[in-house]
């Protein structure tokens, strides 16, 4: 440990708990399960996890720009499918091994204006989602043979409504993508995301591409989360002070002790991906107890109301995030869903990864 490193805001990353998920993922699907590690995977290092992705068998990831793809495949080297969700940009270089899927008219003769290399391709069709992909009104007007030559290696649509159960969607997009894959005999076909993968053989598919339930997000709201947790943020108590009954505590004296508090100045704030929607709604966790966020999340500093947990100093560390309060605990404070809490994982935590 440098000797700054007591200092720094730490974010573990146990990547033996997203392996696992995967696992349990692949053996409830019962077919390929690729990776989704987009947004530099939720926030947790792209490099890492789709290593230890890798090592565990994935063969098949998913990112959303060609960017990404482009810094995966040095991360990983030849061998798994990189898949673009985001499609083949003008002037990507179509040679690099990345997997484009092809979204419309656009991306499909960009691409058949490239030469068609060898990675091939993915033909998006939209099923409902009414975002990316050929629209049922585009494939009609499509001239015959347009759509030769793509080297095709799977068909996909992205579901709009999974996490909803009861939502008629679920039941129209299965449905809706069978009969529009069917023009496409002898392609794989990819359907389920995290939440489809638990709606079984309804969504059932050559390749599910689950994201968030990798990263211990809960597929099935509303019921016990399957997924084994897989982060700790933990941050470095700066001060602890004493403050009288009436004392206003941050910018906007928007909180006022109503007893002599003590409080405690941590390391972290809005600039590290901590919401400053959150102010005065988050909790701390010391020692396993609770500690509430009092005032506004500033850029740098957030401060707890630690008058109930009398032993913390500083260098103490407090957890924002982890077991004892999960991504989408977090998220439901602020008014957001745990995708936002974990792709705002800020840059300036000291991530730590425990092995696969």
């Amino acid at each position: 440990m440098t000797a700054t490193e007591g200092f720094e805001a730490t974010l573990e990353v146990d990547l033996a708990a997203i392996t696992a998920n995967w696992r349990g993922l692949c053996a409830r699907h019962g077919a390929s399960v690729a990776g989704v590690v987009k947004a530099d995977a939720y926030g947790l290092g792209a490099g890492p996890v789709a290593r230890a992705l890798a090592e565990a068998g994935c063969r098949h990831f998913f990112v959303a720009q060609f960017a990404e793809g482009m810094a995966l495949r040095e991360a990983l080297g030849a061998g798994p499918m990189i898949a673009v969700l985001g499609g083949f940009p003008p002037g990507a270089d179509a040679g690099a091994g990345l997997t484009p899927v092809l979204n419309g008219p656009t991306d499909i003769a960009a691409w058949q204006a490239a030469g068609a290399p060898g990675a091939g391709t993915i033909l998006h069709l939209d099923t409902g989602m009414e975002r990316l992909g050929l629209s049922p009104v585009e494939r009609a007007a499509l001239p015959p043979g347009a759509l030769d030559g793509l080297g095709l290696r799977y068909v996909m649509t992205h579901l709009a409504c999974a996490d909803e159960p009861g939502h008629e969607l679920n039941a129209l997009q299965p449905r809706r993508f069978a009969e529009a894959a069917a023009a496409f005999p002898g392609i794989p076909r990819s359907l389920a995301n995290s939440a489809g993968i638990f709606h079984g053989a309804a969504m059932a598919s050559d390749l599910a591409r689950p994201g968030c339930a990798l990263y211990g997000l809960n597929p099935t709201p509303g019921q016990t989360n399957p997924m084994r947790q897989v982060l700790r943020l933990t941050v470095p108590v700066l001060q602890v002070r004493q403050v009288a009954a009436g004392t206003p505590v941050g910018y906007g004296a928007t909180w006022v002790a109503k007893r002599d508090s003590r409080i405690a100045t941590i390391a972290a704030g809005y600039a590290d991906g901590y919401l400053r929607a959150l102010s005065s709604r988050g909790i701390g966790i010391v020692a396993g107890r609770p500690v509430p966020l009092v005032g506004r999340v500033s850029m740098d500093l957030i401060t707890l109301d630690v008058t109930d947990a009398p032993d913390i100093r500083p260098g103490d560390r407090v957890e924002m995030i982890g077991p004892a309060q999960t991504p989408d605990e977090v998220a439901a404070l602020a008014g957001t869903i745990g995708y936002e809490v974990m792709t705002s994982l800020g840059a300036r935590y000291r991530r730590q990864y425990r092995p696969a």
